[in-house]
Protein backbone atom coordinates (compact mmCIF):
# COMPACT_ATOMS: atom_id res chain seq x y z
CA UNK A 1 0.00 0.00 0.00
CA UNK A 2 1.07 3.23 -0.91
CA UNK A 3 1.76 6.06 1.41
CA UNK A 4 -0.73 9.12 1.78
CA UNK A 5 0.25 12.67 1.41
CA UNK A 6 -0.37 14.27 4.26
CA UNK A 7 -1.68 18.12 3.69
CA UNK A 8 -1.61 21.08 6.03
CA UNK A 9 -3.11 24.70 5.90
CA UNK A 10 -1.10 27.54 4.13
CA UNK A 11 -3.00 30.65 6.26
CA UNK A 12 -5.67 31.22 8.54
CA UNK A 13 -6.18 28.79 11.22
CA UNK A 14 -5.54 24.89 11.76
CA UNK A 15 -9.70 24.07 11.82
CA UNK A 16 -12.12 22.92 9.48
CA UNK A 17 -14.32 25.98 9.90
CA UNK A 18 -16.54 27.49 7.67
CA UNK A 19 -14.38 30.56 6.81
CA UNK A 20 -11.38 28.46 6.22
CA UNK A 21 -12.62 25.81 3.94
CA UNK A 22 -10.61 24.22 1.18
CA UNK A 23 -10.17 21.45 -1.97
CA UNK A 24 -7.49 18.96 -2.20
CA UNK A 25 -6.25 19.60 -6.00
CA UNK A 26 -3.22 17.94 -7.87
CA UNK A 27 -0.67 20.50 -8.88
CA UNK A 28 0.77 20.05 -12.39
CA UNK A 29 3.84 18.40 -10.47
CA UNK A 30 1.88 15.75 -9.25
CA UNK A 31 1.66 16.78 -5.46
CA UNK A 32 -1.47 17.24 -3.15
CA UNK A 33 -2.38 20.65 -2.24
CA UNK A 34 -4.84 22.54 -0.65
CA UNK A 35 -6.55 25.36 -2.40
CA UNK A 36 -8.57 27.80 -0.88
CA UNK A 37 -12.39 27.96 -1.57
CA UNK A 38 -14.76 31.40 -1.34
CA UNK A 39 -17.86 31.08 0.72
CA UNK A 40 -20.44 30.59 -1.42
CA UNK A 41 -23.41 33.79 -1.43
CA UNK A 42 -27.45 33.76 -1.13
CA UNK A 43 -28.54 35.77 -4.13
CA UNK A 44 -30.44 38.72 -2.95
CA UNK A 45 -34.81 38.81 -2.60
CA UNK A 46 -37.70 40.82 -2.99
CA UNK A 47 -38.46 42.38 -0.19
CA UNK A 48 -42.06 41.57 -0.41
CA UNK A 49 -42.40 37.59 -1.84
CA UNK A 50 -39.23 36.63 -1.22
CA UNK A 51 -38.16 35.23 -4.49
CA UNK A 52 -34.80 36.04 -6.04
CA UNK A 53 -33.73 39.10 -7.80
CA UNK A 54 -32.92 38.45 -11.28
CA UNK A 55 -30.19 40.68 -12.52
CA UNK A 56 -27.92 41.30 -8.85
CA UNK A 57 -24.70 39.20 -8.23
CA UNK A 58 -25.41 36.68 -5.34
CA UNK A 59 -21.88 38.29 -3.64
CA UNK A 60 -20.67 39.17 -0.04
CA UNK A 61 -22.35 42.77 0.93
CA UNK A 62 -18.29 44.32 1.02
CA UNK A 63 -18.10 43.73 -2.44
CA UNK A 64 -21.78 44.79 -3.13
CA UNK A 65 -20.28 48.18 -2.09
CA UNK A 66 -17.60 47.64 -4.18
CA UNK A 67 -19.70 47.04 -7.58
CA UNK A 68 -21.01 49.72 -9.66
CA UNK A 69 -24.48 50.95 -9.37
CA UNK A 70 -25.85 49.61 -11.95
CA UNK A 71 -24.65 46.21 -11.20
CA UNK A 72 -26.16 46.68 -7.66
CA UNK A 73 -29.95 47.44 -9.36
CA UNK A 74 -32.37 46.99 -12.29
CA UNK A 75 -33.08 49.97 -14.10
CA UNK A 76 -36.78 50.29 -13.05
CA UNK A 77 -38.79 51.33 -9.98
CA UNK A 78 -37.53 49.61 -6.95
CA UNK A 79 -35.07 48.04 -9.34
CA UNK A 80 -32.71 45.89 -6.58
CA UNK A 81 -35.37 45.69 -4.10
CA UNK A 82 -38.50 43.98 -5.28
CA UNK A 83 -39.13 42.03 -7.77
CA UNK A 84 -41.08 42.83 -11.47
CA UNK A 85 -44.36 40.74 -10.30
CA UNK A 86 -44.37 43.03 -6.89
CA UNK A 87 -43.55 46.41 -8.49
CA UNK A 88 -46.68 45.60 -11.36
CA UNK A 89 -49.10 44.75 -8.56
CA UNK A 90 -48.09 48.12 -6.59
CA UNK A 91 -48.69 50.20 -9.86
CA UNK A 92 -51.64 48.25 -10.28
CA UNK A 93 -52.74 48.90 -6.92
CA UNK A 94 -51.94 52.45 -6.45
CA UNK A 95 -54.25 53.21 -9.91
CA UNK A 96 -57.22 51.21 -8.17
CA UNK A 97 -56.98 53.23 -5.40
CA UNK A 98 -57.20 56.60 -7.09
CA UNK A 99 -59.88 54.60 -9.77
CA UNK A 100 -61.90 54.13 -6.45
CA UNK A 101 -61.15 57.85 -4.87
CA UNK A 102 -62.82 59.24 -8.13
CA UNK A 103 -65.99 56.86 -8.58
CA UNK A 104 -66.70 58.18 -5.15
CA UNK A 105 -66.52 61.78 -6.11
CA UNK A 106 -68.92 61.14 -9.02
CA UNK A 107 -71.11 59.23 -7.15
CA UNK A 108 -71.09 62.02 -4.56
CA UNK A 109 -72.01 64.61 -7.38
CA UNK A 110 -74.55 62.57 -8.55
CA UNK A 111 -76.30 62.22 -5.16
CA UNK A 112 -76.45 65.97 -4.29
CA UNK A 113 -78.10 66.74 -8.01
CA UNK A 114 -80.46 64.63 -7.17
CA UNK A 115 -81.47 66.29 -4.12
Amino acid sequence: SEMVQRLTYKRRHCYNTKSNGVKIIKTPGGKLTFQYTKKSRKSPVCGDCGTKLFGIPAVAPHIMRTLKKRQRKVSRAYGGSRCHQCVQARIVRAFLKEEKKLVKQVQQKQVEKKK
